[in-house]
């Protein structure tokens, strides 16, 4: 089951990238304005085990942001109930990509560690607010939190305002003790899809507002269907109910996207026929035919080749 979670984390960040930007800002207190270069590097360490093959370890994220000064991050996704292998898994992940990117000179081994953090899709009772590393060495103790957060606690309200749009695929996790409730209460269960349906709608108006692409709604709305299939399975109802209004707006938004492409060609030819009378300005084919200056001188450099 965590597989399918795991996998949705992983898709959403390698897939939207930019995504992560207030995320890392809402963990870490950061600033960044969602410019900033990010650069994903391997998930695949392979620690050294004595007298034992080597164990691979396969990472969440591992990738730096290029702000003012480059800062290497390193965020993993947990559904499961907190225990201390949690703790030390991201210790042997950190060890392992501050190792693999250690740099050697005249003998000096320069090792840096990742800023970590958690994101638990469920909370409990043991859940703590942060983890803590603390290193004892020869040359002295190293002490340094590792933040978590607790994707329950935020409202929708919290995940538009903030822009935390990545969390929306795991905001179902908010209501999973209700999915009894909801199954046998046609009333709430509606309330729940209402609720599926204002996201939608405010995906949407992000999207005409340009604060996403298509190719980011599509990605989200796509990823919020298999978590709900996923963890609703028991609950044929509510799988359905919320299920149902994703995959539609799937549908909607492959038709949407097949019907701007048509447009888009449509366009072209259009700008191609008047190119080939030679007749107009590119100024002018571009207002007549609805493309930008840029598409038409575009399709001119093209035909002439």
């Amino acid at each position: 089951m965590a597989n399918i979670y795991d996998g949705a984390f992983r898709t959403i960040l390698n897939d939207c990238r930019k995504l992560i930007i207030p995320v890392i800002n809402e963990i870490f207190g950061e600033t960044y304005t969602g410019d900033e270069e990010i650069r994903f590097f391997p998930n695949e360490h392979f620690l050294d085990q004595q007298d034992e093959a080597d164990k691979e370890r396969i990472t969440d994220t591992n990738f730096t942001v290029f702000g003012k000064i480059p800062k290497k991050y390193h965020v993993e996704c947990e559904s499961s109930l907190p225990d201390g292998r949690i703790t030390i898994r991201l210790f042997e992940y950190d060890a392992q990509i501050a190792l693999d990117e250690g740099e050697v000179t005249e003998e000096t081994l320069t090792v840096t560690f990742p800023n970590t953090a958690v994101l638990y899709l469920r909370t409990y009772k043991k859940t703590p607010d942060k983890m803590k590393y603390v290193i004892v060495t020869p040359g002295g103790t190293v002490q340094y939190d590792v933040p978590i957060m607790k994707v329950q606690k935020y409202t929708l309200d919290d995940i538009f305002e903030k822009r935390l749009l990545m969390l929306i695929p795991f905001y179902i996790f908010s209501h999973e003790n209700s999915f009894p409730e909801y199954n046998s209460n046609e009333q709430k269960l509606e309330k729940l899809k209402a609720e599926y349906q204002g996201i939608l709608e405010r995906l949407d108006g992000l999207e005409q507002q340009g604060v996403i692409g298509a190719f980011d709604k599509r990605t989200i709305i796509e990823l919020s269907g298999d978590v709900i299939k996923e963890i609703a399975q028991k609950y044929e109802n509510v799988q359905k109910g919320v299920g149902d209004i994703m995959g539609g707006a799937l549908i909607e938004t492959e038709a949407r996207r097949i019907l701007n492409k048509g447009i888009s060609e449509t366009k072209k030819e259009t700008a191609l026929r008047m190119l080939k009378r030679g007749k107009m300005t590119v100024e002018e084919i571009a207002e007549d035919s609805g493309l930008s200056v840029a598409e038409v001188e575009q399709l001119a450099e093209l035909q002439s080749v």
